[in-house]
C-alpha cells in the first residue's frame, strides 16, 4: 500500500482520535518536502555543481533549482547571484514516494544508524533532518559519485506543534530514536 493511501484510511483516523480533534481537516498532514544542499565550492567548481544537480534530480525525479548568492560575502570569495547550491521542493505523488523511500529504503541503510533525533522540530511541527551522505539513496551508485556530499531535508507539515508533527510523523514510520 503506497504511503498516500496508508494515510487516508488508516493515519488521518488514527491521528484525529489520539489527538482529540473535532474535523478531519484539523489532522496534520505533509504540505511539502524540500531537499537542499548547499555548495561553497560550486563559485569556484561548476563540474560539482552540474554533478550535484544530477544526484539530486536521480534520488528526487525531479528538476533542480540552482540557489544563488542573495549578496557579496568578500570573506567566502562570493559575489552576489554566484551559484552556492541547488533546492527542489517536492509536493503531491512525488513527495510520498520519496518520504516512503527515505523512510524505508535510505535511513535504514545509514551506519550506525539508532533512528533521527527527535528533537529536530521547529516549533511549529516542521522537521529538518541532516543526511551525511547521498549513498544512502539506493539510486546513486558509489562508482558514478565524484565527492560525497550531504543535504538537508526539509518536512513541512500542517501540524500546529511540534507534537501533532512528531505524532503524524512517527505514524508514517520516521524511526526516532528514544532518548
Amino acid at each position: 500500500m503506497s504511503l498516500k493511501k496508508r494515510y487516508k484510511e488508516t493515519i488521518q483516523p488514527k491521528l484525529l482520535k489520539d489527538l482529540s480533534l473535532s474535523n478531519i481537516h484539523q489532522v496534520p498532514k505533509v504540505l511539502k518536502v524540500t531537499v537542499n544542499r548547499g555548495l561553497g565550492e560550486a563559485a569556484q567548481n561548476a563540474k560539482s555543481l552540474e554533478a550535484s544537480m544530477n544526484e539530486m534530480a536521480t534520488i528526487t525525479g525531479q528538476k533542480v533549482l540552482v540557489t544563488r548568492a542573495k549578496k557579496a560575502i568578500a570573506g567566502f570569495k562570493i559575489r552576489q547571484g554566484m551559484p552556492i547550491g541547488c533546492s527542489v521542493t517536492l509536493r503531491g505523488e512525488r513527495m510520498y514516494a520519496f518520504l516512503e523511500r527515505l523512510i524505508n529504503l535510505a535511513l535504514p541503510r545509514i551506519r550506525d544508524f539508532r533512528g533521527v533525533s527527535p528533537k529536530s522540530f521547529d516549533g511549529r511541527g516542521n522537521y529538518t533532518l541532516g543526511v551525511r551522505e547521498q549513498l544512502i539513496f539506493p539510486e546513486i551508485s558509489f562508482d558514478k559519485i565524484e565527492a560525497i556530499r550531504g543535504m538537508d531535508i526539509t518536512i513541512v507539515t500542517s501540524a500546529g506543534s511540534d507534537e501533532e508533527g512528531r505524532a503524524l510523523l512517527s505514524e508514517l514510520g520516521m524511526p526516532f530514536r528514544s532518548n
